[in-house]
């Protein structure tokens, strides 16, 4: 599959380091979740990982983009917010 990538003239806006490591302990404990529970549905999906491995991985944050998906398609998590919503405006 091809993904049409359009030029942008602008230059690129800072973003903000991203604490995904945050953002999946989030949603286990939204679906109350254990790390043995992500080492079984990773397990369902071919993924090999122990928990004390998982632990650590998740702990440092080291862990690849890849990774991050593969755990929250195991866990079932369709959606991840990654910054906060704006404020309702108040009218």
């Amino acid at each position: 599959m091809t993904i049409p990538v359009t030029p942008v003239a602008a230059a690129p806006r800072v973003i903000q380091k991203v604490p995904v490591k945050a953002i999946l302990k989030a949603e286990l404990k939204r679906r109350d979740m254990t790390y043995a529970d992500l080492v079984a549905c990773l397990a369902a999906q071919g993924v090999t990982e122990t928990e004390a491995n998982l632990r650590n991985k998740i702990s440092r944050g080291a862990f690849t983009a890849a990774f991050f998906i593969q755990c929250l398609t195991a866990i079932g998590c369709d959606v991840v917010q990654i910054r906060p919503s704006a404020p309702a405006s108040q009218e």
